[in-house]
């Protein structure tokens, strides 16, 4: 009997992260089956599965963004600038490849490098005054949309090249190459959080930034490296909208920012920094894909598509407010 114990214990401590992602989850997971289930009631099409796959096609983009946002959410930021990094990045490689014939590498490399120096501004900034990163990235984010307007004259750029648009067209039997990018990145993302002293470093930063200076993290190094980390993750998501639409248009992004930052806050992360999962994350991105393609099926207006999303961003934000508070009244009463 013990010698099946011990062949069944590597089969339990398999499926422990599993258990674990869903008993950490578990609110949300039941409200993305709720809305599932609301949604599939009012729409026949809605739970098949090319429906389904299209909604994590849609909701790359938006996960890429998300998953840098978590990063910037958890030592206490915010950025601001990442729906025009997307357009920026997808914009520059499009110019760059009609204009100066460079090959879809050169382009894609030298666009994500700018989106590296663009990260790195916001962070040299935000670390080197006392300026607010809801400011520095504000200001960034009219910037870079200027520029990314500018590139284009107001007008998309025609994308020509068969290997580039490949990116973001292709398919591995009925999933799109996107999706495949976005788990690839998630697990990326994961790594870095929780298996590296890069990742644990956010966390203290987040918890506590005294502390953190204290225990001889160095606070500037990592805040600028998560700014980088969230454009580049926002440039890389551009070229694949990009490739996708086989266009660098200016007027992508829009709005991007809200989207991100909700599906951080759905899955859980605080604003006050220290608490956040990439799996959560993930989920929030699922949340918000759900609803923007259940909202179009049943045939509501975008206006009404923004009223729904603020309201499920709120309600995000007034759970965390409560579990704060909670955890502060329980830890008062035990002293």
């Amino acid at each position: 009997m013990g010698q099946n114990v011990k062949d069944n214990k590597p089969v339990s401590s398999l499926w422990a992260p599993v258990r674990d992602y869903g008993k950490r989850n578990i609110g949300i997971i039941v409200g993305l089956l709720v809305i599932m289930a609301i949604t599939s009631t009012l729409s026949d099409n809605f739970l098949t599965s090319s429906n389904l796959l299209n909604i994590l096609r849609q909701i790359s983009t938006n996960a890429f963004l998300a998953f840098g946002m978590t990063f910037v959410i958890l030592i206490g930021g915010i950025d601001l600038s990442v729906g025009p990094v997307v357009a920026f990045s997808g914009v520059f490689a499009a110019y760059a490849m009609a204009n100066w014939e460079w090959s879809a590498g050169l382009a894609i490399v030298v666009s994500v490098l700018l989106c590296v120096l663009i990260g790195a501004f916001n962070g040299a900034i935000i670390t080197a005054t006392s300026i607010a990163p809801f400011v520095v990235t504000l200001s960034t984010q009219t910037i870079i949309r200027g520029a990314a307007m500018l590139l284009g004259n107001g007008s998309p750029i025609r994308i020509t090249d068969e290997q580039f648009c490949v990116i973001g067209t292709s398919y591995l039997g009925p999933i799109a190459y996107p999706v495949f990018y976005m788990f690839i990145v998630m697990f990326i993302c994961y790594i870095l959080l929780n298996k590296t002293k890069f990742g644990r470093h956010i966390y203290a930063l987040g918890g506590n930034r005294t502390a953190a200076k204290f225990a001889g993290i160095k606070t500037a190094k990592i805040e600028l490296l998560v700014y980088i980390l969230s454009a580049v993750l926002s440039g890389l998501a551009g070229i694949i909208l990009s490739a996708r639409l086989s266009a660098g248009v200016p007027a992508t992004g829009e709005g991007y920012e809200c989207d991100a930052i909700a599906a951080v806050v759905l899955g859980g992360a605080s604003f006050a920094g220290g608490v956040g999962t990439i799996g959560g994350t993930l989920i929030g991105a699922i949340i918000i894909g759900v609803l923007n393609n259940g909202l179009n099926m049943l045939n509501v207006a975008s206006f009404w598509q923004y009223v729904a999303k603020g309201i499920v961003i709120l309600a995000a934000v007034l759970l965390d407010y409560i579990r704060k508070n909670n955890t502060l009244k329980k830890k008062f009463r035990s002293k």
